[in-house]
């Protein structure tokens, strides 16, 4: 990570700029409703999605050789910031990163997770890109998304679910994602549960009769929050039957 030394000077610059684009580019409506979609208090620039991943590409041209470990630490004093969008701009810089991923960077992403995430969209934002590839590629790890799902953290719990998505899309890890379901079954967490029915949901896509065979086998005690984000893309008939009393 970056020292404090000659290097630290360039890296305060490097986040101001990109501090700056984001107060430049603040919409109004924006900054007026992004709190709609948050229960949890949450500190924000005001400025939309699409113009939040292009300052993302456009500040990580001119980053993009420095060494993987001092974008980690831009990436941390963004996520340090406390702002929505700047998570969002580290989630990025480290997914672009994914080709140079090597398994130590697990427990970078860990500590971002335990220390920094606190709402929904920063969690999936890194979940379903960063550490999923990563998961990808160190599959080896899944042992520790079982950990995250014991955490007494909302969002580590809710991250052990998302992370899995888009390998879940793809058949990889199922039999991991009924054992991380089953660990998350009765969490009282609201979002806790829609994560791991929307990773049941994800599974079902390559894997419908087992995931549906999953809910039918739990249905009686499975929260109905739940049960209907695993069921939702499946056919009307299959989502009757699991829904029956």
């Amino acid at each position: 990570m970056f020292a404090r030394n000659n290097s630290y000077p360039i890296m305060q610059t490097i986040i101001k700029k990109v501090q700056q684009s984001l107060t430049e580019n603040i919409d109004e409506k924006t900054r007026q409703t992004a709190q709609n979609f948050f229960k949890e208090k949450i500190m924000y620039h005001g400025v939309r999605i699409p113009t939040v991943n292009k300052i993302s590409k456009e500040s990580y041209a001119e980053i993009k050789e420095l060494p993987k470990n001092e974008i980690f630490s831009l990436c941390e004093a963004l996520w340090e910031s406390g702002y929505s969008e700047e998570s969002y701009i580290a989630c990025n810089w480290s997914y672009y990163l994914h080709p140079q991923y090597q398994p130590e960077d697990f427990s970078v992403f860990e500590k971002w997770v335990n220390n920094y995430v606190s709402n929904w969209a920063s969690c999936d934002t890194l979940c379903n890109h960063s550490v999923g590839t990563l998961l990808e590629m160190y599959p080896e790890y899944i042992s520790r998304l079982k950990e995250w799902a014991r955490s007494d953290n909302r969002w580590t719990k809710r991250a052990a679910a998302v992370t899995l998505i888009i390998p879940a899309r793809k058949g990889l890890f199922l039999q991991d994602i009924f054992e991380i379901a089953d660990i998350l079954f009765y969490d009282p967490d609201d979002l806790v549960q829609k994560g791991y029915g929307w990773m049941l949901k994800a599974a079902s896509e390559a894997h419908q009769q087992e995931v549906f065979d999953y809910v039918m086998s739990k249905k009686a005690t499975m929260p109905r929050t739940s049960l209907r984000y695993a069921i939702e893309k499946m056919p009307k008939e299959l989502k009757a039957q699991a829904m029956a009393k």
